[in-house]
């Protein structure tokens, strides 16, 4: 599965674009017709607000899952973002078979 991995406002340095790669890449264990996967990584400076928004796009023939999430690491928002879409795949897997 090839993971596109985009940065916003800032330059993402190796260890978090090999963080992503790890965690995203998991996720095509629950989904064997992944099609695309985009990963599109934020910073958002706010006053004193520094937020790390974190969006996952996966395509699978005939639909497209996104998951968005903010915390204040990438890790977290990362962490959260790919257990949001392994619920999805699951949900959607389960719906094919039924």
């Amino acid at each position: 599965m090839k993971i596109q991995t985009q940065s916003v406002h800032f330059d993402a340095d190796v260890k978090l674009l090999e963080f992503v790669e790890r965690k995203v890449g998991k996720l095509s264990t629950f989904h064997d017709h992944i099609v695309s996967t985009e990963v599109y990584l934020r910073l958002d400076n706010h006053a004193q607000v520094h937020d790390k928004f974190a969006e996952i796009k996966i395509q699978v023939p005939g639909h497209t899952f996104i998951a968005k999430e903010v915390y204040r690491t990438f890790e977290q928002a990362i962490d959260e973002a790919t257990d949001s879409l392994r619920r999805q795949l699951l949900k959607h897997k389960e719906r094919q078979r039924g």
